[in-house]
């Protein structure tokens, strides 16, 4: 599927799978739709996977503006009413999750069912802001490859960090980061970072959700899925143990098999 006009804005929308239902997959921030091909490819003969990357990463139009989070949401609205599959679940990894939480609150009609990884639905602590404006800035003055190295351990466990058998795999999902333009990350991280508290709303959601959080989590605490799972009624909970934030990158076969078992649920 080639590049479409979404809501105002050039989108790329990647297409797999087979399957008699459609699943869209929102990635995370500073990556791109990439990051669930492993997702993709085992869950392709139960779905038709539609993935896209939001405005200014991946490889999508870098835009003068549209990266707050609301936006983003009638992106994938917008998405969602191309595809003449609806209504589709929906799962959004941590960025692609704040989003997913939105569109189940402007259009829960378009949904089957919500997954939410390693996500938040509260606004930024103010304590880590200053240091993402510092990184923000860096990024955009000196390039995304001075500053990816640095955010190593926001997203990974220390394991995966100094674990030698895992530098092929640190260095594939660095290389997704720095390939993104450094103007559109850095806007996008500013969409993310400024981005307002719904924590009192997610209650509204009544869908069947899954929620899932890892255990050694620094980017989004395991805490902050505990707030989303104790508001959604009926919601389900899953710990991956022994991952940081990047769960997708350091247990992709232990998300894989989480997804395939409340998908499985649902039918």
């Amino acid at each position: 599927m080639p590049q479409q006009t979404l809501n105002q804005a050039r989108l790329n929308v990647f297409e797999s799978g087979t399957g008699p239902e459609t699943l869209v997959l929102l990635h995370g921030l500073l990556f791109s739709q990439r990051m669930f091909d492993a997702q993709a490819d085992a869950l392709g003969s139960r779905f038709r996977c539609v993935r896209m990357d939001f405005r200014g990463q991946g490889e999508s139009e870098v835009t003068r503006s549209g990266y707050d989070l609301d936006t983003l949401a009638e992106d994938v609205i917008a998405l969602i009413e191309s595809l003449d599959g609806a209504p589709v679940h929906l799962l959004g990894f941590s960025m692609g999750g704040m989003v997913a939480q939105r569109v189940a609150l402007k259009r829960h009609d378009l949904l089957r069912s919500l997954a939410l990884m390693n996500t938040s639905a509260e606004r930024e602590r103010w304590t880590k802001r200053p240091r993402f404006a510092l990184l923000n800035l860096a990024a955009r003055l000196l390039g995304l490859e001075k500053v990816a190295p640095r955010i190593l351990p926001l997203l990974f466990s220390d394991r995966f960090i100094t674990d030698p058998e895992c530098r092929d795999e640190r260095r594939r999902w660095l290389a997704m980061v720095t390939a993104n333009d450094r103007i559109g990350a850095s806007r996008a991280v500013r969409g993310v970072v400024s981005r307002k508290s719904i924590l009192d709303r997610i209650s509204e959601i009544e869908l069947p959700t899954l929620v899932v959080t890892a255990d050694r989590d620094r980017a989004t605490s395991p805490q902050r899925a505990m707030n989303i799972h104790r508001r959604i009624d009926g919601s389900r909970l899953v710990t991956i143990e022994g991952s940081g934030h990047m769960t997708v990158a350091e247990k992709p076969d232990e998300v894989t098999r989480v997804l395939e078992d409340f998908y499985a649920s649902l039918a």
